[in-house]
């Protein structure tokens, strides 16, 4: 017996990536070259308070690009998850990081020294 989500060879990938590693962020391009505004700004952005964080370009694939849309219910990419909950896209994490929210947040998580 198996549902729809363990039949989905890219919904197991992003469900297995997002539990293995503590920050993923799905994004257009890889951190080293993002090849979108939205992407490059996350990287930024995590980049700047010292965050690991692991890649995942998902211009190689469209059934990537599209399962984790259809994934967390979200049209946009990036998609940023800490400890494999969904947290947002370019526009919450500048909001969170310009309010202050995102560091204390993170640290919270424990995959950013306080």
């Amino acid at each position: 017996m198996t549902d729809a989500v363990t039949a989905n060879p890219v919904q197991d990938f992003i469900a297995t990536t997002v539990t293995q590693n503590p920050v993923v962020l799905f994004m257009k391009g890889v951190p080293e070259q993002p090849r979108c505004g939205f992407s490059a700004v996350v990287v930024q952005i995590l980049d700047h308070l010292g965050v690991d964080f692991v890649g995942v370009d998902v211009l190689q694939d469209e059934a990537l690009r599209n399962g984790v849309k259809a994934y967390t219910d979200w049209p946009t990419i990036p998609q940023l998850y800490v400890k494999g909950e969904f947290v947002g896209g370019a526009d919450i994490i500048r909001e969170m990081y310009s309010t202050g929210e995102l560091k204390p947040f993170l640290e919270e998580q424990g995959v950013l020294a306080a």
